[in-house]
């Protein structure tokens, strides 16, 4: 777990995910399997061939073990990626895999909608872990993409 967490304190945005810190706090809980959500709608990063904004909303749902993963480091580490460019695909998977190496879930599932470009909605899932026994996982809540009409 991060020594100096970025809460409570002005924390930058880091210039990249790279460099970009998540914080681990400990879990009150961790005898009790339970799922944690995170909505993140305003997701932005660059499309690496043309460098145009590409526009996400993301569900993260977990199982935490020993350690909660901090909201306001999720805030940042996303933001970090406004100037990276990288594929749909790429981001989602570097996001759980990032959250992961952080806190260790039991469980978790990211879901990624990004808005369409060139009329191509992608939707991007990943999930590591194994679901326990008897918690409940809602639908991530995100209904397809269907245009204006």
């Amino acid at each position: 777990m991060s020594k100096k967490l970025q809460l409570g304190r002005d924390a930058k945005i880091a210039t990249s995910p790279d460099a970009a810190v998540l914080d681990a706090v400990p879990n009150p809980h961790k005898d009790t399997d339970y799922v944690a959500r995170f909505t993140a709608p305003e997701f932005t990063s660059l499309c690496p061939v043309t460098g145009q904004p590409d526009f996400a909303h993301f569900v993260f749902d977990y199982c935490p073990g020993k350690s909660l993963l901090e909201s306001k480091s999720l805030k940042l580490f996303l933001f970090s990626f406004r100037n990276h460019a990288a594929f749909h695909e790429d981001c989602t998977v570097m996001i759980g895999k990032r959250i992961v190496d952080a806190i260790k879930p039991k469980y978790l599932r990211v879901a990624s909608f990004w808005y369409p470009r060139g009329g191509i909605p992608i939707d991007v899932f990943w999930q590591t872990g194994k679901l326990p026994k008897d918690v409940w996982l809602p639908d991530p809540g995100v209904p397809p993409y269907r245009g204006r009409g």
